[in-house]
C-alpha cells in the first residue's frame, strides 16, 4: 500500500449516456458539481481535506441529479470555484502525496474527474497511480441475490449498524468511504493482495482517460501546425 491515500467523492449534473466514450464526446460525460478529497496517510492519520462546489455556467444540473444531492444553480454559482482552479487543486495534491486513490463506485468518480481534466485542459495525474474501489471490494457482503454491490450507506450501516448521515453530499461520503476502509483495513478484509487484485477493474476507465489525453493531444498538434502553415 502507498504511504498516502487520497478518498474523492463527486456530486454530479447528472449520469453518463455512454461509459466507454471518449472525454471529448459531446454531451455524454456530466460535469462536477461538488469535489471533495482527503489525504490520509497509510496509518489513517488525516493530512489535509478539501471541498469544492463548481461555479462555471457552461452546465445545468438535471432535476433527477439535483433531487438525489439537493445542489442548486444558485447554490453552487454563490459558494463555488472556478473548473480549472480546483482541478488544479486535486492535480497538485495528487502529484504532491502520489497516493492511492480509493472510492466508492470509484469508475464514476474517476470518469468524472477524468473528463474535468480535459475540459480545463489539465493533465490528469489518476491513471498513473494505484486505485480501489470499496464498492468492489466488498461484494461477499451482498446478502440480497437480486443487487451485487451495497451502496455506501449500506456498507457504512453493515460495518457501523448505524446510518450514514448527509449522504450524497462529497465531502460526506468522502469521509464515509475512508472511515469504511481503515474499518475493512482493521479487519483484515483489505490486504496487500486485494488491492493488487483490483488493478483491472478499471482498465477501460483508463484506456478512455488515455483516449482523452491522446485526443487533446491531437488538437493540439493539429492548432500548432495550423499556426505554422499561416505564417508561412
Amino acid at each position: 500500500m502507498k504511504d498516502f491515500l487520497l478518498f474523492v467523492d463527486t456530486e454530479t449534473s447528472g449520469l453518463p449516456k455512454n461509459w466507454e466514450k471518449p472525454y471529448s464526446a459531446r454531451d455524454n460525460w456530466p460535469f462536477a458539481v461538488q469535489v471533495s478529497w482527503l489525504v490520509y496517510t497509510r496509518t489513517g492519520e488525516l493530512v489535509k481535506q478539501e471541498d469544492y462546489y463548481i461555479s462555471d455556467d457552461d452546465f445545468k444540473i438535471s432535476p433527477s441529479a439535483q433531487k438525489i444531492h439537493g445542489i442548486t444553480q444558485e447554490y453552487r454559482m454563490q459558494h463555488g470555484f472556478p473548473r480549472h482552479q480546483v482541478m488544479a487543486f486535486l492535480a497538485a495534491d495528487l502529484l504532491q502525496y502520489q497516493p492511492m486513490v480509493v472510492g466508492h463506485f470509484l469508475e464514476l468518480d474517476y470518469h468524472i474527474t477524468g473528463a474535468e481534466f480535459f475540459r480545463t485542459g489539465l493533465e490528469n495525474p489518476i491513471p498513473a497511480l494505484p486505485a480501489f474501489c470499496t464498492m468492489q471490494a466488498t461484494t461477499y457482503m451482498v446478502r440480497n441475490p437480486q443487487f451485487k454491490y451495497l451502496r455506501l450507506g449500506q456498507l457504512y450501516e453493515e460495518l457501523f449498524h448505524t446510518p450514514l448521515q448527509g449522504q450524497h453530499n462529497a465531502l460526506t461520503d468522502a469521509q464515509a468511504t475512508a472511515t469504511v476502509f481503515f474499518e475493512l483495513l482493521k479487519k483484515g478484509d483489505i490486504t496487500d493482495e486485494k488491492i493488487i487484485s483490483q488493478s483491472s477493474l478499471l482498465q477501460k476507465a483508463t484506456a478512455t482517460a488515455r483516449q482523452a489525453t491522446w485526443g487533446m493531444a491531437v488538437i493540439i498538434l493539429c492548432l500548432v501546425t495550423a499556426i505554422i502553415a499561416y505564417f508561412l
